[in-house]
C-alpha cells in the first residue's frame, strides 16, 4: 500500500535546500526561477537557496545543512547528478523541478519538463527508494567511484553527447534544443562512427566478446531526451540493464536509431542486452564515455555495481 501524502502543514516541514542551476536548459531554469519561487511561497514551502557554481560546491553547501532538509534540484540532469554524492552520504531526499535540455532523469521519475504543478505536488509525497549505479573508471583519480541515477554510455552515444556541446542554437531559423538537438548530434556523429573490440562480464560470467560501436549500462530507460535505449528498465528492481550495439555499419545504425526511439530495438540481431547486478566492460582501445549525460573522456575499462534502494526521492512516480 502506498503511504498517504504528508498531511503536515507545509510550513511545519523541514525547509527545502533549493539548488538552482540558472544555466540549465540554455538558461531556461534561470528564466523560470521567479515563477518557481512564487509557487513555493504560494504553497507555503519553506526553502533556502543554495548558491553553488558546481556539483562539488553544491554538495559541500548541502553538507552544512541539517540532513533532514531535502534537496530540491531546479535544472536539468546535470544539476541532479551533481548532488548524488551528498544525497547518498547523508540520506537526504531529492526533489526535482525539471528545466533542463534533455530531462532524462525527469522521464525516469515520470515528470514532464516544465510541468511545475506536478513537480511541486510530488514534494508532499512520502519518499521512495531508487537504485543507484556505482561506476569505477580506469584512470580515475584514486579509483574513486562515480554515482549515477540514469546510466552511462560508451562509444557512439558518448560521441553524440560530445557533439551536443557543438550543436548550433538555431537551425533553419528554429531553436535547436532537447530532442532535436540530440538528433542533430546523432546524425552528425554517424560520420565519426567507431567500432572497437569489447569484452563484457556480467555478475562474474562472460557475456559478450567481439566488435561493438556502443555500450550502455542503464538504471533508467532513456537518454538523449527520448531515445528509449533500455525499455522496461525499472530503477527499483535491483538490476542494471546492459545494451550493446555490435558490428553495425553507418547504413545499419541509422534505421536502428529509429527503432530505439520506439523502444523496439532489443530484438535486432545486432543488439545484445541483459540484466545483472554487476557489469565489467573492457575495450581494446579507449572509447568516449558519458556518465548521466556528462562527458567523462575516453576509457578502456569500467566496472558498474548496482546499489539497491540507495537514493531517497520525493519526486517518484505515483
Amino acid at each position: 500500500m502506498t503511504p498517504p501524502p504528508d498531511s503536515r502543514p507545509a510550513s511545519s516541514r523541514p525547509p527545502f535546500a533549493v539548488v538552482l542551476n540558472p544555466q540549465a536548459g540554455r538558461g531556461l531554469a534561470g528564466r523560470e526561477w521567479p515563477r518557481v519561487e512564487r509557487e513555493l511561497k504560494a504553497r507555503g514551502f519553506p526553502y533556502q537557496l543554495v548558491q553553488a557554481s558546481s556539483g562539488p560546491d553544491a554538495c559541500a553547501a548541502l553538507a552544512r545543512l541539517p540532513a533532514d532538509w531535502p534537496a530540491l534540484a531546479v535544472g536539468g540532469d546535470g544539476t541532479a547528478h551533481g548532488l548524488l554524492p551528498e544525497l547518498y552520504r547523508s540520506g537526504r531526499s531529492l526533489g526535482l523541478v525539471p528545466l533542463g535540455s534533455g530531462n532524462d532523469l525527469a522521464s525516469l521519475l515520470g515528470l514532464r519538463a516544465g510541468d511545475l504543478e506536478t513537480a511541486l505536488d510530488r514534494l508532499t509525497r512520502p519518499p521512495q527508494r531508487l537504485d543507484l549505479l556505482e561506476v569505477t573508471l580506469n584512470g580515475s583519480v584514486g579509483g574513486q567511484p562515480v554515482l549515477l541515477l540514469n546510466g552511462l554510455g560508451m562509444g557512439f552515444d558518448a560521441q553524440v553527447a560530445d557533439l551536443m556541446t557543438l550543436a548550433p542554437a538555431r537551425l533553419l531559423g528554429l531553436p535547436l534544443g532537447g530532442f532535436p538537438r540530440y538528433l542533430w548530434a546523432a546524425l552528425t556523429g554517424l560520420r565519426r562512427l567507431e567500432t572497437g573490440q569489447l569484452r563484457v562480464t556480467l555478475d562474474g560470467q562472460p557475456f559478450y566478446s567481439g566488435p561493438s560501436c556502443l555500450a550502455a549500462v542503464m538504471n533508467g530507460g532513456q537518454y538523449g531526451g527520448g531515445f528509449r535505449i533500455a525499455p522496461g528498465s525499472d530503477p527499483q528492481d535491483g538490476l542494471l540493464n546492459v545494451v550493446l550495439g555490435t558490428q553495425l555499419s553507418r547504413s545499419a545504425l541509422l534505421p536502428l536509431m529509429a527503432r530505439v526511439l520506439q523502444g523496439r530495438h532489443l530484438g535486432h540481431p545486432r543488439v545484445r542486452h541483459a540484466r545483472a547486478q554487476h557489469a565489467e566492460l573492457s575495450w581494446q582501445s579507449p572509447m568516449q564515455t558519458h556518465l548521466d549525460g556528462e562527458l567523462a573522456g575516453r576509457h578502456e575499462q569500467l566496472s558498474v555495481r548496482l546499489l539497491p534502494g540507495a537514493l531517497s526521492v520525493l519526486s517518484g512516480r505515483p
